[in-house]
């Protein structure tokens, strides 16, 4: 796909456009401009962050249970070594932040930090590379960078919150959960004002729980939407002229050495923040 035959604005609009399946004058169908997606409403699915979302975490597991079939005990060769590496980062974290005993925490904060991180990596990829083969077996649009999608960051970060959730009610009791929302920050030995202070306590703990997963989402996907917008625009640089060609070409292989460490902190902030949540739901406070 190449931006000479778009101007800026439509090449730019064309690459944020995800490949949508909803329903549109009453029959199913792709949507082919940014019209016909918000026509669609909620229902519609994104099929290129279902796709690579999909691929991407089947990737992860089907890699590393081939390395852990291979395992043993005696000189790790260089996957296993890279594999062991990986889970020991993750192991430390979840030993320096989560003060109780739950199985679930140290595979669940594996799975987020790798699958995030490959999502991530994908925006390494030139932009135009997988939409423009996408776009020559006739698919008009493929957004590869999963995380750059609002959808799959929400559902990530909501699937964290609902566990935080359970685990609250389950390890505390409905009694306990509760007592957290509405009897704290503020605090009064007479019971006619600790009841006053019920409503100003359950308002601004409900904020600070609702925050949790807004901040967890969003965090991820402004980060990765903004890395994938600075790529485009470079990528526009190439129809510039040989000189802003060159000059694109640098622009691109900074951002991209630059983009490592993001790609790399946004998924360990996502995994680190999973883990404080799941701590603040096994304890008491």
């Amino acid at each position: 796909m190449s931006s000479d035959t778009l101007t800026s604005s439509e090449y730019i609009k064309h690459h944020l456009l995800n490949l949508t399946w909803g329903k549109l004058d009453g029959r199913w169908s792709f949507a082919h401009n940014a019209a016909q997606e918000k026509a669609m409403g909620f229902m519609s699915i994104h099929v290129d962050t279902m796709f690579w979302s999909t691929v991407l975490g089947l990737a992860f597991l089907y890699f590393f249970r081939q390395v852990a079939k291979k395992a043993h005990t005696g000189t790790p060769g260089g996957w296993q070594n890279f594999v062991e590496m990986i889970v020991e980062f993750v192991d430390t974290s979840v030993r320096g932040s989560f003060t109780a005993k739950n199985d679930l925490v140290a595979p669940l904060a594996l799975t987020v930090f790798v699958w995030i991180f490959l999502m991530n990596m994908m925006d390494l990829i030139p932009v135009d590379w997988i939409p423009g083969l996408a776009e020559a077996v006739g698919i008009e649009h493929m957004r590869i960078v999963a995380s750059a999608d609002p959808n799959a960051t929400f559902g990530m970060a909501l699937s964290v919150f609902f566990l935080m959730l359970f685990y609250s009610i389950k390890i505390k009791g409905i009694g306990g959960f509760t007592g957290e929302l509405t009897l704290q920050p503020f605090q009064a030995k007479n019971v006619w004002l600790q009841a006053l202070f019920i409503p100003i306590n359950f308002l601004l703990e409900f904020v600070s729980l609702i925050a949790k997963p807004l901040s967890l989402s969003l965090r991820l996907f402004g980060n990765m939407y903004a890395s994938e917008m600075i790529f485009i625009l470079i990528a526009l640089m190439f129809s510039g002229g040989l000189a802003m060609g060159v000059f694109g070409s640098l622009l691109q292989l900074g951002w991209a050495i630059f983009h490592l460490l993001i790609v790399t902190l946004q998924a360990f902030i996502f995994m680190t923040l999973t883990i404080v949540y799941m701590d603040m739901a096994h304890s008491e406070h």
